[in-house]
């Protein structure tokens, strides 16, 4: 399971405003956002198979996965860390479907809901077998393995070996997408102080705490022409997030910050 919130085109500071979490067993390996791909994009690194679930590059795109749960398991030829990792070096939304859809001519892959979004267009594609793209109106969108709440619609899909996990699920995705309706005069930095908090109270149902799985991990990004990037390594209800440094090349004005802070939240 994962949960991600996605404000996009809402406020006039962050094009792309996105708080995730990541659920995953506890003993699968991972690495913290580092540059990666020659400074292309900033990413953690799932030390298993060498994909990443999310992640920013220096155009101002931002992409991130979660599972899809279907009725029957797919087998997938290849992992789905590594197909953000190809929608992350694609440069924009745009290329970045292209660049799924050429993939999965020759591959097959496990279900999956992928979220590309620069400050041009944004797109949920969710994948079963068969590949389902939606161009994603301007607002808040908040997705998870089951669907999610997208352009304002519900769209969930839970399977029925899932049943009664699944609609947990659904509820989750509901009141978290409720609570985020933005405020009048909020920015995004604002919004995202909002969304971090809402994945992290267990009374939104996001932050998990399972027998050797739950919620892994937390990041924030925020594009514009000062974008940044925050990463907890843990669940985010005990783990602050921390600033990840961006080069000067991630920010739309070529300036370094001055600080020295680059990225900071």
């Amino acid at each position: 399971m994962c949960t991600l919130t996605l404000a996009w085109r809402t406020f006039g500071d962050a094009p792309v405003a996105l708080a995730a979490n990541r659920d995953e067993a506890h003993d699968r390996p991972s690495e913290p956002p580092a540059l990666r791909d020659g400074g292309a994009y900033v990413a953690p690194r799932d030390a298993e198979a060498g994909g990443t679930w999310i992640g920013l590059a220096a155009t101002g795109l931002v992409v991130a996965v979660t599972n899809r749960w279907l009725e029957a398991d797919r087998e997938g030829d290849r992992s789905r860390g590594l197909l953000v990792r190809d929608c992350l070096a694609a440069g924009s939304a745009e290329a970045a479907v292209r660049t799924v859809e050429r993939e999965l001519d020759s591959r097959a892959y496990e279900g999956f809901n992928l979220v590309l979004a620069d400050d041009v267009a944004a797109f949920f594609l969710s994948y079963d077998g068969g590949l389902a793209v939606t161009r994603l109106d301007p607002g808040v969108h908040v997705l998870g393995n089951v669907g999610g709440v997208v352009n304002g619609t519900e769209r969930f899909a839970v399977p029925d070996r899932r049943r009664e996990f699944g609609a947990d699920r659904v509820e989750s995705a509901r009141r978290i997408a409720g609570a985020l309706v933005p405020e009048p005069g909020e920015d995004g930095e604002r919004w995202l102080d909002r969304a971090s908090d809402c994945l992290a109270d267990h009374e939104y149902g996001a932050c998990i705490h399972g027998d050797g799985y739950g919620t892994r991990s937390f990041t924030r990004i925020r594009t514009g022409p000062d974008p940044a990037f925050a990463f907890a390594d843990g669940p985010p209800c005990e783990t602050p997030a921390e600033p990840v440094s961006l080069p000067s090349a991630f920010r739309s004005d070529g300036s370094s910050g001055g600080d020295g802070a680059e990225g900071q939240f």
